[in-house]
């Protein structure tokens, strides 16, 4: 794992996520030119995350049985057509579906991840998945600032082809650049067979379910304020563009500075402090937030904490995680980020329902409760969640002495 590998899974993984971000900024313009009504607007998210949680339990976990090369460049190749499936899209309809399969196949971010921490030495695990979800973070976060300037530009339509393009390019960089052969040995299983072994991972992995249900609560909270964000901040008194509101990912993008130093600190056995330290933050965020429409600094204040510390929690999850059953990195990802993919179509779809009804305080609420489950169940989980890192901390300093030994003869 040269840096530079490393640094291409990070603009790959960015790449990819990203179209599951494009519309955010572009819902009003997509609802005006196809006559989708407020909640049908919302459902452009909601189906997108739908489509992305399938493909985390159904496609995902595959990189444990097939080889990851061919299936990573067989997702984007795929993701492609259904990118211009959303670019010629005639109706309502043929958008909705076209992005519940562009989600399905935005999946391969995951299957890139779980890829590059099996590569990683397991010293140095927390620092690559910090790297390459880095690259997650800017991807999600500029997303909404390309979206809405190319919107301005060339409409809506114009992100999506230029994204097509994009990714057809990466599938062809990658299919040259991944290794052919790893030392990752496949499943001996049956598809079937892996998709059970997935659930019955999270029937006996406690700090799976544990790290499942943090992601779920900081994706639901993240979702809630980006899907609702633009609909305050297009009206009186900011009135913005699609550009001037996608530039708030640049603000946000401090996420991934969270992303690589949340991945060290784990690496140095801090993983249960940073995670209490960014749930406080996420849940002190919303109270900046709450006063958007007065002040367009308090807005910028509550993004930067909001983003911190989300990322930290995120990249903290997923090193845990993968400790477990490193033989079995993409259906713990996978099944991990199914939560995610939960977590953000229930933000996304409850925050433009109750801004319809109540208005942009309801949604600083919405979100704020979400934050504060998520500090409650930490400190309920703090002393067990504590002994089992120890065991995951005692395991990884076996490995590398044992490492050493190898090295050393």
């Amino acid at each position: 794992m040269t840096r530079g590998v490393v640094l291409l899974f990070a603009v790959a993984c960015g790449a990819a996520v990203a179209n599951v971000y494009f519309s955010q900024p572009l819902l009003v313009t997509m609802g005006a030119e196809l006559g989708m009504s407020p909640a049908l607007v919302g459902g452009v998210v909601t189906l997108t995350q739908v489509g992305y949680g399938l493909g985390l339990f159904v496609l995902v976990p595959l990189g444990d049985m097939v080889d990851r090369r061919r299936l990573i460049v067989a997702q984007l190749l795929l993701l492609v057509i259904a990118l211009a499936v959303i670019a010629t899209a005639p109706t309502a309809s043929v958008l909705l579906a076209g992005m519940a399969a562009m989600g399905l196949f935005a999946v391969v971010t995951q299957t890139l991840v779980a890829f590059a921490a099996a590569l990683a030495p397991p010293a140095g695990r927390g620092r690559v998945v910090g790297l390459v979800t880095s690259g997650v973070v800017i991807g999600i976060l500029l997303a909404r600032t390309v979206s809405g300037l190319l919107a301005d530009l060339a409409g809506w339509r114009s992100v999506y082809f230029a994204s097509a393009s994009i990714t057809a390019v990466l599938a062809l960089i990658l299919y040259r650049v991944l290794p052919r052969h790893t030392d990752i040995r496949p499943a001996t299983l049956r598809y079937g067979q892996l998709l059970r072994s997935t659930i019955t991972l999270f029937a006996r992995e406690r700090l799976l379910r544990l790290r499942a249900l943090f992601a779920f609560l900081i994706f639901a909270a993240f979702s809630t304020l980006w899907s609702s964000i633009a609909l305050p901040l297009s009206e009186p008194p900011y009135l913005l563009s699609h550009s001037a509101i996608g530039s708030l990912g640049l603000i946000g993008a401090a996420g991934a500075l969270a992303a690589t130093v949340a991945g060290r600190l784990n690496d140095r056995g801090f993983s249960r402090q940073t995670t209490g330290l960014a749930l406080a933050l996420l849940a002190a965020s919303w109270l900046p937030l709450a006063f958007t429409r007065s002040s367009f600094w308090a807005l910028i204040v509550g993004v930067i904490l909001l983003d911190l510390a989300v990322q930290a929690v995120h990249v903290t999850n997923q090193t845990l995680i993968y400790a477990l059953h490193p033989d079995a990195g993409s259906r713990l990802i996978g099944g991990y980020m199914v939560f995610y993919s939960l977590g953000s179509a229930t933000g996304a779809l409850a925050a433009t329902t109750l801004y319809a009804v109540s208005g942009w305080g309801a949604v600083c609420a919405l979100g704020a409760g979400f934050s504060l489950v998520g500090l409650a169940l930490w400190a309920l989980a703090d002393g067990r969640e504590s002994g089992l890192h120890r065991q995951q901390l005692g395991s990884s300093t076996e490995q590398r002495a044992e490492s050493a030994s190898r090295r050393a003869r």
